[in-house]
């Protein structure tokens, strides 16, 4: 069959055929319809330092994916032959403390499909049985395909109440930044105000819905308050940018009390100044991934209930031309990047 594979340890990624994947007893094999590009997918395409410190070569990747249910191990009866489904992308242990007591999105001993083992950007993946989603057929192949990252805006987003808070996203123009202001409105904030430095990902952020979309380089998240009329600072803060200046702006224009979620991942050179941190009693609460399962049972209500995200997918390819996928996500000129394996 044909993948997507990490098979030198260089920048670049390489279609080519490799075996088809083995099915365990309680595994699933899943003939991929359509996949996403995520921002890991293009650090491994770069061959970053987290790359060259994660990946082992050879390594088939993507971990964004909808597609049709082809086989099935001999003890899995949860899906059946032809039905459409999905991927968590974290395989849990099952065995930790952190499993055993409801937080396998945390497990001690993760393996993410498409890093730590091979990943859906090929024309079949072999997938624990307990890992795979079918979701409601109202909901389009391609919106279930991105519900990965959507469940990371959604973590980010519904960790604090927002029913008529005031919501500052930092990095809202990324794809996870945009899913999160649609969602923020969704739910009922009353302002959600975005940052960010690229003109093409403004202009997203206000099609999904951002209240208020500034470029820090050139105004202010002060002036944009004063604006609209905002007293005290932002009662939420959903940091998906991993910039250090955004993070420090954050924290200096939260509201007494507030509530910050950290999804960005930020330097370690980092600086913070833990006295506006403590003396305004914030709450900082790291995101990864998803919460298993209820993550998935909310973002697919949401999407049922009227959530519309599709503006965030900008880009479809065929699979065979995934170069040109790459090519616009390392540009940043982009939302989603859809790959159509059909």
């Amino acid at each position: 069959m044909k993948a997507i594979v990490k098979s030198r340890p260089e920048k670049g990624l390489w279609m080519e055929d490799v075996p088809m994947p083995k099915v365990g007893v309680n595994d699933v094999l899943l003939k991929v319809t359509k996949a996403a590009i995520c921002g890991t997918d293009l650090h491994i395409y770069k061959w970053d330092e987290w790359a060259q410190r994660t990946i082992k070569t050879p390594m088939t990747i993507g971990h964004e994916y909808v597609g049709i249910v082809a086989e099935v191990g001999s003890e899995v009866n949860s899906v059946k032959v032809g039905e459409r489904v999905t991927v968590e992308g974290h395989i849990a242990c099952g065995h930790c403390r952190n499993c055993r007591r409801g937080r396998q999105h945390i497990c001690d001993h993760t393996v993410g499909i498409g890093v730590n083992r091979d990943g859906g950007f090929a024309e079949y993946v072999s997938v624990p049985a307990t890992n795979v989603l079918k979701i409601d057929k109202r909901i389009p192949d391609e919106i279930v395909s991105i519900m990965d990252p959507l469940g990371n805006a959604t973590h980010t987003a519904l960790s604090f109440p927002l029913i008529g808070e005031d919501v500052l996203i930092t990095g809202v123009g990324g794809p996870i930044g945009s899913m999160a202001a649609a969602i923020c409105r969704f739910v009922g904030a009353r302002n959600v105000v975005g940052t960010d430095i690229s003109k093409f990902r403004r202009d997203l952020a206000r099609q999904m819905g951002a209240t208020k979309v500034i470029d820090p380089l050139n105004d202010s998240i002060p002036e944009a308050m004063q604006r609209m009329g905002m007293v005290g600072g932002f009662d939420v803060g959903l940091e998906v940018s991993g910039s250090p200046i955004a993070f420090n702006d954050m924290v200096n224009h939260m509201y007494n009390g507030g509530k910050i979620s950290l999804l960005g991942i930020l330097p370690s050179s980092t600086q913070v100044d833990w006295n506006n941190i403590i003396f305004k009693g914030l709450t900082l609460k790291g995101i990864y991934g998803r919460e298993m399962y209820e993550t998935w049972y909310q973002m697919e209500q949401m999407l049922l209930s009227g959530l519309d995200v599709s503006p965030v997918i900008t880009h479809r390819f065929k699979a065979d031309d995934f170069q040109k996928g790459f090519d616009i996500m390392e540009e940043g000129n982009c939302g989603k990047v859809i790959l159509d394996w059909e």
